[in-house]
């Protein structure tokens, strides 16, 4: 296994479990990849991911399979808002990954100038804008529905999670909730407003399901669980330098370029972000290789700031709130993170019993600025709390912080994507015991990494058994 992050970790666990021997090779010196906890004012706060997508199953599975469900949390609140036009705001009702499916709605919210509203509205009398293949999100629903509704809605939900650009990210592949509905329906809030209905309508009775969850004491604890499973050896500080086929499978040649050392496998998963993977690939699946390099990734940096409750002069309220880039703003998101978990704000008042205290993390960091990110840590923390100021009318310094870089941290979805990653394993496909998995393939969340790891997993474990019946006969 090459890679310990998520992806790794999780790939290397499904394969123990199926009997194999595994060893994961990690080239940094931790283990989790965009996975992270470390303290901030003297409890444990995530880094990197803080949250899996609950109504996807992986996550909550794999959870499950390790015995961490007495550590399940989920959020005490999820209005989030929007800082649009000057203000916060509400996000519009009824609306599928910033694309609106209610009118009033949405000119209520004030998100968008009269005339933008008025722009969105022609979506419901216009004739159909029928796409047949992948297109650019911008492209598709800016001719919908003009530019603002792309600015100020979708562009900042698709910002916080690949930190991308809606004029070069695939329709299909990350607003995949929206693509099927591009491809037959006349209008999109129409189909929209149907959709959320119908997904209403077939919701259990009662209580909702959670849409997120973590792990109390952060979501880096599920690495600290994958990598104690036994069967599963694990070394870090190991960069993998080279792979090559030989008669009886791979060979990996690992460690510092003066110190080579090879390390012999039946068969090898690449879960390294898609740069290494075409580095390592290049020599025996250059096809594939050439694929892998041409997706590109973005940096961002993540700023958690420990505040007094008194910071905050009318109290912070929801879970947080996004900024389009068309603010102008260093930040592109804020999470109230004491107030989005119980957990954490327990944690908080357990060690801060005289002093009301909130957890808040920044994101900041898009395509395109790389020139913000090569400041200084302190200038980051700097621009951040100076956007809370004028935002949240903040005018007390934090009582702690933290400033965690991600560089090459996001896997860019441009337009074919899911066509490329079908010509690397169709490629792949002529080199057996190897496979590949991660953020880079078909989703950058922490369920989409594991689906992506089961799937390599039982890709390997079928060529590991061929290979063993064949052995038994020679």
């Amino acid at each position: 296994m090459v890679g310990g992050g998520v992806s790794g970790l999780a790939a290397a666990h499904r394969l123990s479990v199926d009997g194999h021997a595994v060893t994961v090779l990690e080239g940094s010196p931790r283990l989790g990849g965009k996975i992270d906890v470390s303290p901030v004012a003297g409890v444990p706060v995530d880094a990197g991911a803080e949250s899996v997508l609950a109504r996807r199953p992986e996550g909550i599975a794999l959870i499950g399979t390790l015995g961490l469900d007495g550590r399940l949390a989920y959020p005490g609140t999820l209005t989030a808002g929007l800082y649009s036009r000057g203000a916060l705001r509400d996000f519009p009702a009824n609306h599928m990954m910033g694309v609106p499916g209610d009118l009033l709605s949405l000119v209520r919210s004030g998100v968008l100038s009269p005339a933008g509203a008025l722009r969105a509205a022609r979506d419901l009398v216009w004739p159909a804008t029928l796409v047949r293949d992948d297109v650019p999100v911008a492209a598709y629903i800016g001719i919908r529905m003009g530019h603002e509704v792309v600015e100020r809605l979708v562009e900042p939900l698709l910002g916080g999670v690949y930190a991308g650009r809606a004029d070069r990210l695939s329709l299909d592949s990350t607003l995949p909730q929206i693509a099927p509905l591009a491809r037959k329906e006349r209008s999109l809030m129409t189909a929209v407003r149907t959709a959320k209905q119908r997904a209403a309508d077939a919701a259990p009775e009662g209580k909702p399901t959670p849409v997120f969850a973590t792990l109390r004491g952060g979501l880096g604890t599920l690495i600290d669980a994958l990598a104690a499973r036994p069967g599963v050896r694990v070394e870090t500080s190991a960069t993998v330098r080279e792979l090559k086929r030989t008669e009886q499978g791979w060979r990996l040649t690992v460690g510092c370029a003066t110190q080579p050392r090879t390390l012999d496998a039946d068969a090898v998963v690449l879960a390294c972000p898609a740069p290494a993977a075409a580095r390592l690939l290049s020599a025996e699946v250059p096809l594939a290789a050439t694929e892998l390099a041409a997706i590109d990734y973005a940096s961002m940096a993540v700023i958690t700031l420990a505040y007094r409750a008194s910071a905050f002069p009318s109290g912070p309220v929801g879970s947080g709130f996004l900024v389009p880039a068309v603010e102008g703003r260093a930040v592109k998101a804020a999470t109230f993170s004491s107030l989005k978990w119980p957990w954490l704000a327990d944690a908080l008042d357990a060690a801060h019993p005289d002093t009301p205290m909130v957890m808040l993390r920044c994101s900041i960091g898009r395509v395109g600025e790389e020139a913000l990110l090569q400041r200084s840590d302190e200038e980051l923390a700097a621009l951040a709390m100076a956007d809370l100021a004028d935002i949240c009318g903040i005018r007390e310094l934090p009582v702690d912080r933290r400033v965690t870089r991600w560089g090459g941290g996001l896997p860019q979805y441009a337009v074919g994507h899911a066509d490329r990653i079908a010509r690397v394993r169709s490629a792949l496909a002529e080199h057996e015991g190897l496979a590949v998995c991660g953020a880079a393939y078909d989703g950058v969340g922490v369920p989409a990494c594991i689906g992506s790891a089961d799937d390599a997993a039982t890709l390997i474990s079928r060529s590991t058994q061929q290979i063993i019946r064949r052995r038994s006969h020679t």
